[in-house]
């Protein structure tokens, strides 16, 4: 009987499994905050360079379909209704564009607004999605200067 007891309770401690220590969890801690912090900011840079390729992808879009009016509507250019984002003939009925673009890089309310300036001014640059020249045709994106080049945020 005695070596039945022997037995059963050498199997027991044969079972008992090892937890980690508070200095092993603290370790993996550490290391997942080191390459948290790492991985993060280039994820930031991600969403901004991705909004940058959006805004000048839907610049183009716009710019062509002012060339396209115009060549089809002998050299006139599209009244545009300034500060609602209906883009007049741009984009009712005509297929130029299939709806108001979005200016991504601005963001809020009014990223699909156009307002009426000869060139990029910054007190509407950060605050409207798009600058246009109704007298000549140009346009620009809001959050980038004349050159196509995104303002620093």
């Amino acid at each position: 009987m005695n070596s039945s007891i022997q037995q059963h309770a050498s199997g027991i401690v044969g079972h008992v499994r090892r937890a980690f220590t508070l200095v092993e969890i603290l370790i993996v801690v550490v290391i997942l905050g080191v390459l948290a912090a790492v991985v993060v900011p280039q994820f930031g840079s991600a969403v901004q360079d991705a909004s940058i390729g959006t805004t000048t992808s839907e610049l183009h879009k716009i710019r062509r379909a002012l060339e396209v009016y115009m060549v089809q509507n002998a050299n006139l250019l599209p009244t545009v209704a300034e500060g609602d984002g209906t883009w007049g003939p741009l984009v009712t009925g005509s297929g130029y564009l299939k709806g108001p673009p979005l200016n991504p890089y601005v963001g809020g309310s009014n990223a699909g607004v156009i307002v009426f300036r000869n060139a990029p001014d910054n007190a509407y640059q950060t605050t409207y999605g798009w600058v246009y020249d109704n007298a000549t045709g140009r346009i620009w994106a809001g959050g980038f200067d004349g050159n196509d080049n995104p303002l620093p945020r």
